[in-house]
C-alpha cells in the first residue's frame, strides 16, 4: 500500500506561491515526480515526512551525510561553536587545526584553500590552472558534474546518442537557458575511459592545454568506474605535457577512503576539489595542492569560507570517519547490498549491474556488465528504475529519484540492509515474479 503524503503535496502548492519552482534547489524535485516529499527529521540511517512516513535512506543528501542523520557528536561539536560564535570575519585557531588534518590525509595536498561549495572549489581550481600554466583551455569528460556555473555545466547531461555528436569529436551541450553560447569556447569535451583519445588531443593542443579535470571515478551518472591503469595513464600523459591534472572529489572524497579516490587508487593529481561528505552534512568546500599552485596569485573570497561553525562540524567528521575500522564497515555494508540484489537478480531473471565501492553502490537495470562512458549511460533502462523506485519509496526505502547511484552512511546497520532486501524481495516479485 502506498504512504500518504497528502502533507508534502499540500506544502509543494503552498511553496509555488512564493518559491521559484516550489523548491530551494532543482535537485529537491525530480521531474517525473508531482510533488517532493517534505522532510520532518531525520536521525541515523533513517529519516521521517510531515506525514509521519519511515524510510531507510540511501540518498544521503546527495553525498553530505556521511554520518547518517543529526550524528549526537557532530551535534555537540556544533553546537559547542554556536554557543561561541558561528561568524566573525577573523581566522580561527580550529582553521589551523583542519588545515593541517586535510594536508596529512590528502595525498596531494601541501596546502588547503576554502569554499562554500563544489561549483565555487571548481571555478577557482580553474582560475588556478590558467594563472599557473598561462594557457587557457580546460579538457573535460561527458557527463562529469563539476557545478552549475556557465564554464562548470557543458555536456553533463545530454539527453541523447545524437545530441552528443561523433565520439571521437564530441559537441558541446550546454545545460541551461540563459547559458552564455560563448561560456564553453576554452573547454575541449571528450569521453571519458579513453585514453587513446585523450593522447590525441593533449598532442594536438598541448600549448593550448592549462588542465585536465575529470571525477576520478564517474558518479555523476549510473556509477563507472576508471578502467584499469586509465587514471595513471592520464596522469603520465598530462605530467608529460605541462598540463594539470584536476581531480573533482566532490562525490568520492572521504567516501571512498580517507584520502578519497587519490589514496584508495595511488594517483597523485596536481589539484583536488573537496566538498559534501567532508563536513557531515554541513557546507563547506575547497581545494587542495601543491603549494606553487595555489599560491601563484589567485586570491578567492568569500564572506562564509571556512566560518567557525562548518569548520567544527568538519573536524567532528574527520574524528570519527578516521577511527579503524571505518572504511572496512562501509565496505563490508555496501558488499552485503550488492550480494542480496545478485541474488535476487538471479533468483528472478532479471538484466541489471550491481556493484559497490565502500560507501556507495548502484543498482542499473537493462546492463549486465559495467559501462565504460556516458554514452553507455542511454543502455540503461531507466523506466524500470523508476517503477522500482517508486514501489521501494512506498515500501520505506529511499533510493535516489534519477539514477542508480546510492549512498550509505556511518550509520547503516546490518539490521537495515536485512529489512532493505526484504522489501527488494517483495518489489521483484511484484515486478517481475511469474
Amino acid at each position: 500500500m502506498a504512504n500518504q503524503t497528502d502533507t508534502s503535496k499540500k506544502l509543494f502548492i503552498e511553496a509555488q506561491k512564493y518559491l521559484v519552482g516550489g523548491v530551494a534547489s532543482s535537485l529537491h524535485k525530480a521531474e517525473h515526480e508531482e510533488y517532493p516529499i517534505y522532510a520532518s527529521h531525520g536521525k541515523g540511517s533513517r529519516l521521517w515526512d510531515v506525514d509521519g512516513n519511515e524510510y531507510i535512506d540511501y540518498m544521503g543528501s546527495f553525498g553530505p551525510s556521511l554520518l547518517g542523520f543529526s550524528p549526537d557528536e557532530l551535534n555537540r561539536a556544533v553546537i559547542a561553536q554556536i554557543e561561541k560564535g558561528t561568524h566573525f570575519a577573523l581566522p580561527t585557531e580550529s582553521v589551523n587545526k583542519l588545515s593541517r588534518r586535510l594536508v596529512e590525509v590528502i595525498p596531494c595536498a601541501e596546502v588547503v584553500g576554502y569554499q562554500s561549495s563544489g561549483t565555487e572549489a571548481n571555478l577557482v581550481n580553474y582560475r588556478l590552472a590558467r594563472s599557473f600554466t598561462g594557457k587557457s583551455k580546460i579538457i573535460k569528460f561527458e557527463g562529469h558534474y563539476h557545478g552549475w556555473a556557465d564554464e562548470l555545466s557543458v555536456s553533463v547531461k545530454p539527453m541523447s546518442l545524437k545530441s552528443m555528436g561523433p565520439r571521437n569529436k564530441p559537441w558541446k551541450c550546454l545545460e541551461s537557458a540563459g547559458q552564455l553560447a560563448g561560456s564553453a569556447d576554452e573547454i575541449i569535451v571528450l569521453p571519458w575511459n579513453d585514453i587513446d583519445i585523450l593522447e590525441k588531443t593533449i598532442k594536438r593542443y598541448k600549448h593550448e592545454i592549462a588542465a585536465v579535470i575529470t571525477e576520478p571515478v564517474m558518479y555523476n551518472a549510473e556509477p563507472i568506474k576508471p578502467l584499469p591503469g586509465y587514471l595513471a595513464a592520464m596522469r603520465q600523459l598530462t605530467k608529460d605535457n605541462d598540463i594539470l591534472l584536476i581531480f573533482d572529489e566532490v562525490i568520492t572524497g572521504f567516501r571512498v577512503a580517507l584520502g578519497g579516490a587519490s589514496q584508495l587508487y595511488g594517483v597523485i593529481p596536481d589539484l583536488v576539489t573537496f566538498a559534501k561528505a567532508f563536513a557531515g552534512g554541513y557546507p563547506i568546500a575547497g581545494v587542495a595542492g601543491r603549494r606553487e599552485i595555489l599560491e601563484c596569485g589567485v586570491h578567492p573570497a568569500g564572506t562564509f569560507n571556512a566560518n567557525p561553525l562548518c569548520v567544527a562540524a568538519a573536524i567532528a567528521t574527520m574524528d570519527i570517519i578516521s577511527r579503524p575500522g571505518t572504511y572496512e564497515n562501509l565496505e563490508r555494508i555496501t558488499g552485503r547490498i550488492k550480494q542480496g540484489v545478485n541474488e535476487l537478480a538471479a533468483r528472478y531473471g532479471v538484466k541489471l549491474w550491481c556493484d559497490n565501492q565502500v560507501s556507495i553502490w548502484q543498482m542499473s537495470f537493462g546492463i549486465d556488465s559495467p559501462m565504460t562512458d556516458f554514452r553507455d549511460n542511454f543502455k540503461v533502462d531507466k523506466k524500470t528504475y523508476l517503477n522500482f523506485y517508486k514501489r521501494c519509496l512506498d515500501r520505506g526505502v529511499r533510493l535516489h529519484s534519477g539514477r542508480g547511484r546510492f549512498y550509505i552512511s556511518t550509520a547503516h546497520t546490518d539490521k537495515d540492509v536485512d529489512k532493505t532486501l526484504e522489501v527488494f524481495e517483495e518489489v521483484f516479485k511484484e515486478m517481475f515474479g511469474k
